[in-house]
């Protein structure tokens, strides 16, 4: 399934720059077709990064407990966003039982 509109506390991955793919956590949708992305290392919440839409692949997976936080105004922490992100920027290694 492909998400066209972006939300936040959606998931997306960087497909240009210097970051391409890295996935981070919608925080902002600006009027003028970008969204500001946190991953709370690099990018923390009070310096998002601005993003083109057309630079990120939108995600159908939503961080849900952070989504409800930012709607409700509830303080969010960077750890708690690089948890919610941490298995899709440091995937398992599998290991090789060779």
């Amino acid at each position: 399934m492909k998400v066209k509109e972006p939300v936040i506390g959606g998931i997306c991955q960087s497909l240009r720059g210097r970051d391409k793919d890295r996935y981070y956590l919608i925080r902002y949708i600006y009027d003028d077709g970008s969204v500001g992305v946190v991953d709370g290392n690099f990018k923390k919440l009070n310096a998002p990064k601005k993003k083109n839409l057309k630079h990120v692949r939108l995600l159908p997976e939503l961080a849900e407990s952070i989504a409800a936080k930012f709607e409700n105004g509830s303080k969010v922490y960077d750890s708690e966003v690089y948890s919610a992100l941490k298995i899709y920027n440091n995937p398992p290694q599998a290991e090789n039982g060779d």
